[in-house]
């Protein structure tokens, strides 16, 4: 693994694959949401954009299918 930086509280290290790991002063592996916080703080993680909510399809009246249904 290649150090990218050393922080006084963690150490942020790079995998051959890419992928980031953040280690503490105390040698254990930081996971989970603080190492997410981390990699953002670092600028090496970017969040994630909110996706674009499908618009809405018109609705068709139903009273109109039905009345035209029962006219036959």
């Amino acid at each position: 693994m290649k150090l990218i930086k050393k922080a006084a509280e963690y150490s942020v290290f790079q995998r051959k694959d890419g992928r980031y790991a953040v280690r503490g002063n105390n040698k254990n592996w930081i996971h989970g949401e603080d190492k997410v916080s981390i990699l953002q703080d670092e600028g090496l993680l970017k969040k994630p954009e909110p996706k674009a909510e499908p618009e809405p399809e018109p609705e068709t009246d139903a009273a109109e299918e039905t009345s035209d249904s029962e006219a036959e």
